[in-house]
C-alpha cells in the first residue's frame, strides 16, 4: 500500500464498498455526535466523510486535533444508509470507517477559517493566502485558471502558432505606463526594466521570419490597482502574425476566445451562452456615441442617442444655450419606468452629482403623458417627436446628459450602465463579444497644446503615408482594435507600422524628431530597415478572461498570490528593505526624502555617483 494514499478524497464510490483504503488530507470539519466523530477529510480533489466510533484507535487522536491538520487515515469503505446519502458530494454514497490515523502535520489555531463562505478583510486573506487558497471557491478559481491557460495554449497551437519566450530583463521604454526598474550590478548607474509587454520582441520575431508567435506572457507595470487590473504584474495571451490584415487577425483569435468561453461557459453549472462568430465590429466613434465608452457591455439593450438638434431654439433654455455654444445633449432611455416614483429619477440625478457631474436631467412618461421640468418647457409635441426618434414606448422615461461632448458621452455611458443595473436589464447568462475598430491615430492634447498619439504610436495609419501627408491628423484612423467582452476590455491590438518612413512621419506629426525615434526605439526601427513583413497581433488578458469565466467582480479572486491595492505582498513582505551589502553591490545609496523621517516612510533609492 502507498505510504500516503490509495485514493484521493473525491475518488471513492459505491463500487469501492468493502475495500481497505488509505486517504491523506486536511481535516476540513469535525462533528461530534455523542461518541461518534464525523470528520470531513479534504484534499485538492474533494471531500470524503470519515466515521470514527468509540472502538476506533483513531478517535482520541482525531478528537484532539484542530481542523486543517494533515492526517493519513487507514480504514474500510462502507455504504451510507439511504437517509444519510449526500447527493451534493461525488463521494456522498460512502463513508470510511477509520481504523488508524497518522498525524502528518498538526495545525495551530487558525487566523481565519477555511470552512464556510464568510468574507474576511483583504489584509487577513492576503497575509494568509495559503489558507485562503484552501477555501473552496478560491481553490476552484485557481484550478479554473490553469484549465483556461491549458485550453488557450492548445487552441493557439492548433491555429498554427508557435510558442516562444521573450526576455524578462529588458530596456526601459519612454512610452506606455511606468516601468519597474532593476539596477545592474555589472553596469553601475544603469538599469534594466521588467517588460510592460513583449511588444517589441514579438515584432522582432516577425522580422526574424517566424510568422506566427504566441506566449502566455508575464507583464509588469507600476500602475495603481483596479477591480479588473492587478497592481504590479499580470498575464496575457500575447500573439503576433505576419502578412495579415486586420480581418486575418480577427479570424485567427476569434475561434480561440469563442472556443475557450464555450468550453467553460457551464463552469459550476452557470449555463451561459457566448455570442456567435464572427464577433460584431463597432467603430470607435459609434461606440462613444451609442454606449458612452469604448468598452461597451452589449448585454445592456439601452443605446444612447444624440438629441442636440431637438433642442435648437427650444423652450428649454438651458439645453438650447448648450447646443448653441457647440456642445451636445445625449439621451439615455429608461424603459418601463412609468411605475417608478420621482425618487428613482431624483436619485439618479444625485448619483450623477456624486460622480462629479453637474447633474442628470430627466423626463418621465406614463401612458404617453410627460412629466418633469424638461418636458414641461420643451412641450409635449416636441417630446413626442424626440421619443419617436428614440423608439420609446408610452411608459419609457428619458435621462439627459448635456455639456462638452467628451463629458456628456462619459456621463451618458455611466448612466446607461446604472439604468441597466437598476432596471435589471443586463442578462448575466451571456458573454457578448465585440471588436472596437477605427480608433483615431492622433488627438489634440489640450494641456500641451499639440497633436499627440491617441493610443498606440506603432499602429499603421489607415491610408498609410498618403493619409499622413494629405489628411488632417485628427481625421486619420488607425488599424487599431480592442476586443471587449461584457464591458471588460480584454486587449488592445493593431496592424503594426512596419515601414520606417511611415513611422518617422507619424512621429513627426506628434512632435518627435527622427533622432528621437532612433534613440528611443533603436532595436525595432533598425530591424525594420533590414526588411520587415506586414504584421499585427493582440494580447488578450488571461486574468480578465478567467475573472469573467469565474464570474468574479475582482481580479484578485483568480490570481494565486495577488498584491494589495498598494502593491504590497503581505505574505512575503514585499517590497522590503535590503541589506547595505546588496546596495553597495548595486552602487545604490538610499536618500531620505524631506519629511520622510517624520512620516516613518521607507527612504528612496538613488544611484551613487561612483562605486568606490
Amino acid at each position: 500500500m502507498h505510504a500516503y494514499r490509495t485514493h484521493n478524497c473525491a475518488q471513492l464510490r459505491a463500487g469501492d464498498v468493502g475495500s481497505e483504503i488509505r486517504l491523506s488530507g486536511w481535516i476540513h470539519r469535525k462533528r461530534d455526535h455523542g461518541g461518534v466523530l464525523f470528520v470531513d477529510l479534504r484534499d485538492n480533489f474533494g471531500i470524503t466523510q470519515i466515521v470514527v466510533d468509540s472502538d476506533s484507535p483513531a478517535l482520541e487522536t482525531l478528537d484532539r486535533l484542530r481542523v486543517e491538520s494533515v492526517v493519513t487515515i487507514d480504514g474500510a469503505v462502507k455504504k451510507r444508509s439511504d437517509e444519510t446519502i449526500n447527493a451534493n458530494l461525488p463521494t456522498g454514497e460512502i463513508e470510511v470507517y477509520a481504523r488508524s490515523v497518522t498525524v502528518q502535520s498538526a495545525a495551530q489555531e487558525l487566523p481565519m477559517p477555511v470552512f464556510g463562505d464568510s468574507e474576511y478583510p483583504e489584509d487577513i486573506r492576503l497575509r494568509y493566502r495559503y489558507l485562503d487558497l484552501r477555501r473552496e471557491k478560491v481553490h476552484k478559481n485557481i484550478k479554473l485558471r490553469s484549465d483556461v491557460i491549458a485550453s488557450l495554449r492548445r487552441r493557439m497551437i492548433d491555429q498554427g502558432f508557435t510558442e516562444f519566450q521573450t526576455p524578462i530583463l529588458t530596456a526601459s521604454s519612454p512610452e506606455g505606463a511606468r516601468d519597474y526598474l532593476v539596477p545592474s550590478r555589472v553596469h553601475p548607474g544603469k538599469f534594466y526594466a521588467l517588460p510592460q509587454a513583449p511588444q517589441m520582441f514579438k515584432q522582432l520575431l516577425m522580422v526574424a521570419g517566424f510568422d506566427r508567435y504566441f506566449q502566455i506572457a508575464p507583464c509588469f507595470r507600476d500602475e495603481d490597482a483596479r477591480a479588473d487590473r492587478s497592481p504590479g504584474e499580470f498575464y496575457q495571451l500575447d500573439f503576433e502574425m505576419s502578412y495579415v490584415t486586420q480581418e486575418d487577425v480577427f479570424a485567427a483569435i476569434e475561434p480561440v476566445l469563442h472556443g475557450v468561453f464555450e468550453e467553460f461557459a457551464n463552469w459550476e453549472g452557470k449555463g451561459r451562452t457566448v455570442s456567435a462568430l464572427p464577433f460584431r465590429r463597432i467603430p470607435y466613434r459609434e461606440s462613444m456615441l451609442k454606449y458612452g465608452n469604448d468598452k461597451p457591455d452589449l448585454r445592456n439593450p439601452i443605446e444612447i442617442t444624440d438629441v442636440s438638434a431637438h433642442f435648437e431654439g427650444s423652450g428649454f433654455g438651458r439645453f438650447a444655450s448648450i447646443v448653441e455654444s457647440g456642445d451636445v445633449v445625449r439621451a439615455v432611455p429608461a424603459p418601463k419606468t412609468a411605475e417608478k416614483s420621482r425618487k428613482f429619477f431624483d436619485d439618479m440625478n444625485t448619483w450623477a452629482q456624486g460622480e462629479g457631474f453637474p447633474g442628470l436631467g430627466y423626463a418621465t412618461r406614463k401612458g404617453g403623458e410627460w412629466g418633469g421640468p424638461i418636458a414641461k418647457n420643451h412641450g409635449p409635441d416636441k417630446m413626442d417627436k424626440l421619443a419617436d426618434e428614440l423608439g420609446l414606448g408610452p411608459d419609457d422615461g428619458i435621462f439627459f446628459a448635456a455639456g462638452k461632448e467628451a463629458q456628456a458621452a462619459k456621463l451618458a455611458g455611466l448612466a446607461r450602465t446604472r439604468v441597466g443595473e437598476q432596471l435589471d436589464l443586463i442578462d448575466a447568462s451571456r458573454f457578448e463579444f465585440c471588436w472596437i475598430v477605427d480608433f483615431p491615430m492622433f488627438e489634440y492634447d489640450e494641456d500641451a497644446k499639440k497633436v499627440d498619439f491617441s493610443h498606440n504610436p506603432f499602429s499603421m495609419p489607415q491610408g498609410e503615408m498618403e493619409a499622413l501627408e494629405t489628411q488632417d491628423p485628427l481625421d486619420i484612423l488607425a488599424y487599431q482594435y480592442d476586443i471587449v467582452c461584457n464591458g471588460v476590455e480584454l486587449s488592445s491590438g493593431a496592424i503594426r507600422n512596419h515601414r520606417p518612413d511611415i513611422m518617422y512621419k507619424a512621429f513627426e506629426i506628434a512632435g518627435y524628431s527622427q533622432q528621437d525615434v532612433d534613440t528611443n526605439f533603436a532595436g525595432m526601427i533598425n530591424a525594420f530597415k533590414f526588411g520587415a513583413p506586414p504584421h499585427g497581433g493582440s494580447a488578450p488578458g488571461v486574468d480578465r478572461i478567467v475573472m469573467l469565466l469565474a464570474d468574479e467582480p475582482n481580479i484578485r479572486e483568480v490570481i494565486a498570490f495577488p498584491m494589495t491595492q498598494r502593491a504590497e505582498d503581505l505574505m512575503m513582505g514585499a517590497p522590503s528593505q535590503v541589506s547595505p551589502k546588496q546596495l553597495r553591490e548595486l552602487n545604490i545609496r538610499i536618500v531620505e526624502q524631506p519629511g520622510q523621517a517624520a512620516a516613518k516612510k521607507e527612504p528612496t533609492a538613488t544611484v551613487a555617483p561612483d562605486a568606490g
